[in-house]
């Protein structure tokens, strides 16, 4: 089926050059980019006898439609790079044209060159071609290919709703306080039956006292006395259990909330990289936060009132049935119709609430997005678009707040018209029975003091609703991040290793992230002690295999191994102990720089941390601090120099004295000047180090003993930097490419009168 935007200029273009005979249509493939990766749409077709590319969905003419007959050398190749997809077309070694897309058609690429092959080869075999039953997703019709087990699109955007069952998962945590929780509820049952006992001492108050009195007879002073005792004693006792209960189920349910959050950030702490690319600081952090608040706010509170309404109801009901059975029916009445209206409004409160979660989230990211970088959104003044957003935010958050509002506040009024109404009914049947002296007026006095609490109970029970549906939402969101396996999972059966040297064996990795091949069949042995330097243009998978040595994340295809052992298979923290790294944006945290160095070793002595310092090169400018190695760093470094937030970071790599090193960049966002101390600084840290490097300035690898280069997730080329230049391949035109721009700078320097000469390195 071809798209409907292009059935119009298909059947257009076709009517110019018709369907060859017993032609038939069999696929399509749209393209989104021109050659100059300007957006444009073009369509690719497929038809049991040629390919066919339409080049303009705007006009049909003969220059818009190009054919392509099937013959045994045509090909079709399908490359990504830099978030691009390429699509080639070979007639053997003749490249006959070449298309690209964006990767988000990755998927219906790969597709549609199956389906390319499959037609190319019944056409020459003269076979039909095999019917295949997974081909598109019979939900949304997205295109599989032929590792997808499940559609990839689907999964994506499926998102159960929040049951009100999630709360019972709940219970792993709750287990450890078992014991607590039982005796707090057989303090919530003592306590509710106390409370219980003063409506059933009116009994005889009114018909052995009361009435009797205005009836003439003496009033009996010690059963008075009794009856007084009786309910000043139960109010008294009820209190006391009240308040025992009421603090050692606060105490358990805040020890629930606290290790929620404890176990859900360290759970988080274990997932690897790729999860927290795909999520938001805000949205993790109201997760932790606010909802872990919510859902200990509702067991400490909520719960335990909740248990309390359902406990006086249960024993009300029972004691009024015991006292009268028919006016107890009566009193019952409004409960199906309550239970109706939960069942009615609890689905939409809940869908309702998960929403409100999720809008709230995006205020939260917004507020976590522009603090941080609030250093960027002054430079560029953009104040008021940050104003702005968080002003739309805000605004669809209360948007969706007040729909939410319009049914609880239909829904609440509701039920209190139930009970008030049920109230009357319970009057007037009792008033009706007291007139055929079915009852007394003091049970019916009971009756109305048991049926308040009741009712009172009841409405309080159904306001229940709202909180446990929006601590449902709060714990699924949760137990979104606890159900989260780790894409870099720790080893069943670890290996340890006693001494590690630092030869690292790579062979035939290859990593994808999402449809994207990043890398593709690298193999490099690096030595013990070696320095490896990392070049290519941007893009070409250097960050990429750094970060799959150090195992942020695994490998899809191939292996790595540490001293001939796979990493898989070492503990993660283990294996990264051995590892010293140094970014090209150093991250310091909020506090001392002495605490800052010591980050990789806690314990470290102050004499430690300074040796460190000294042979980073980062001792004088820290003694010239108002505090030297006490003076507090600013959140990320806030106060430092890019320079010195660099030499920082390799005292942090120094000190913990790694057998592995690796440097991404680590000179990149410097001066000359200041590269030249850090520099001096790399030289210690490297020295007896396998060292992996990669630098922007190719003059920094000069003491590398390989480089090894890049392109396209590939090694195309490995040497040391003569043997290299003398190839004159890739590693040669990109050192010539970087000295024509540092000459192309020396000559606007030397023409500029006002500016001072600058030393430049190539």
């Amino acid at each position: 089926m071809l798209p409907s935007a292009w059935l119009a200029i298909t059947n257009a273009q076709l009517a110019l050059s018709p369907l060859l005979p017993a032609e038939v249509i069999h696929g399509c493939l749209e393209i989104n980019l021109d050659n100059q990766l300007y957006f444009k749409k073009q369509l690719l077709v497929i038809s049991n006898q040629r390919l066919l590319c339409f080049h303009d969905i705007h006009h049909a003419s003969s220059e818009n439609l190009t054919a392509y007959g099937y013959h045994a050398n045509l090909k079709l190749q399908r490359h990504d790079h830099a978030g691009v997809g390429k699509i080639e077309l070979f007639d053997g070694e003749i490249r006959l044209a070449v298309w690209f897309y964006t990767l988000a058609q990755d998927i219906v690429a790969a597709r549609f060159i199956k389906q390319f092959k499959q037609q190319l080869t019944s056409f020459i075999s003269g076979l039909p071609v095999p019917i295949e039953s997974a081909e598109i997703c019979p939900n949304c019709q997205t295109a599989l290919s032929t590792d997808d087990d499940e559609c990839p699109q689907c999964n994506s955007t499926i998102d159960s709703p929040p049951s009100t069952w999630t709360l019972f998962r709940l219970w792993r945590f709750a287990k450890p306080y078992q014991w607590q929780l039982l005796a707090g509820f057989l303090l919530m049952l003592a306590s509710t039956a106390a409370t219980l006992v003063p409506p059933y001492l009116t009994i005889p108050l009114m018909d052995k006292v009361l009435i009797p009195y205005q009836n003439g007879a003496p009033i009996d002073t010690n059963m008075v006395a009794l009856l007084l005792t009786g309910l000043f004693g139960s109010a008294l006792l009820a209190w006391g259990l009240g308040w025992a209960k009421t603090y050692i189920l606060a105490l358990v349910s805040e020890r629930i909330g606290a290790d929620l959050r404890t176990i859900t950030y360290e759970h988080l702490l274990k997932l690897s990289l790729e999860y927290f690319g795909g999520k938001r600081t805000g949205d993790l952090m109201s997760r932790i936060g606010s909802e872990s608040d919510r859902i200990c706010v509702f067991l400490s509170l909520h719960l335990l009132d909740f248990a309390t309404d359902v406990l006086m109801i249960i024993m009300t009901a029972t004691i009024l049935i015991s006292i009268n059975a028919k006016l107890a029916l009566v009193t019952l009445l409004p409960l199906p119709f309550i239970a109706w209206m939960i069942h009615l409004v609890r689905d939409k409160l809940r869908t309702g609430f998960e929403k409100i979660d999720r809008v709230w989230s995006q205020v939260s990211n917004v507020l976590a997005d522009t603090i941080p970088g609030i250093r960027v959104v002054k430079a560029f003044a953009q104040e008021g678009r940050e104003s702005n957003r968080f002003r739309e935010a805000n605004q669809h958050n209360l948007a969706v707040n007040d729909r939410i509002n319009k049914i609880w506040s239909l829904f609440s009024p509701s039920v209190t018209l139930l009970t008030e109404v049920g109230l009357l009914m319970v009057w007037a049947f009792g008033i009706w029975q007291v007139s055929h002296n079915e009852i007394s007026v003091g049970v019916l006095t009971a009756f109305l003091a048991y049926i308040s609490r009741f009712y009172t109970r009841l409405d309080s029970m159904s306001r229940i609703v709202s909180v446990t549906q929006k601590a449902a939402s709060g714990a699924k969101r949760i137990f979104d991040i606890l159900d989260h396996v780790s894409s870099v999972p720790e080893p069943t059966n670890p290996v340890h290793l006693d001494a590690v040297s630092g030869q690292i064996e790579i062979r035939n990795a290859g990593f994808r992230y999402g449809n994207r091949a990043v890398i593709k069949d690298i193999n490099l042995t690096i030595a013990p002690g070696e320095m490896i330097g990392l070049v290519g243009h941007s893009g070409s998978g250097k960050s990429t295999l750094v970060n799959l040595m150090c195992r942020f994340y695994d490998v899809s295809t191939g292996s790595i191994s540490l001293d001939g052992v796979n990493i898989r298979a070492l503990p993660i923290s283990e294996y990264r102990r051995n590892i010293g790294l140094v970014l090209q944006e150093p991250f310091l945290f909020f506090g001392s720089i002495a605490e800052n160095i010591a980050y990789g070793k806690p314990e470290a002595t102050r004499a430690e941390i300074v040796a460190a310092a000294r042979a980073a090169h980062a001792h004088e400018f820290i003694l010239r601090l108002p505090h030297g190695y006490d003076s507090l760093v600013g959140e990320r470094g806030h106060g430092l120099s890019g320079g010195e937030r660099q030499r920082i970071s390799i005292a942090r790599a120094l000190l913990i004295n790694p057998r592995i090193l690796i440097l991404d960049e680590a000179t990149a966002s410097v001066d000359t000047e200041t590269e030249k101390e850090i520099q001096k600084a790399l030289d210690n840290l490297v020295h007896g180090r396998t060292t992996i490097a990669i630098a922007h300035r190719l003059s920094t690898l000069h003491k590398a003993n390989r480089l090894v280069v890049l392109d396209q997730g590939q090694i195309v080329e490995v040497g040391n930097h003569d043997d290299l230049m003398a190839r004159e391949g890739a590693y040669y035109r990109l050192y010539q490419a970087q000295a024509r721009n540092v000459d192309t700078d020396l000559d606007d320097l030397n023409n500029d009168d006002d500016t001072p000469n600058k030393e430049i390195d190539i």
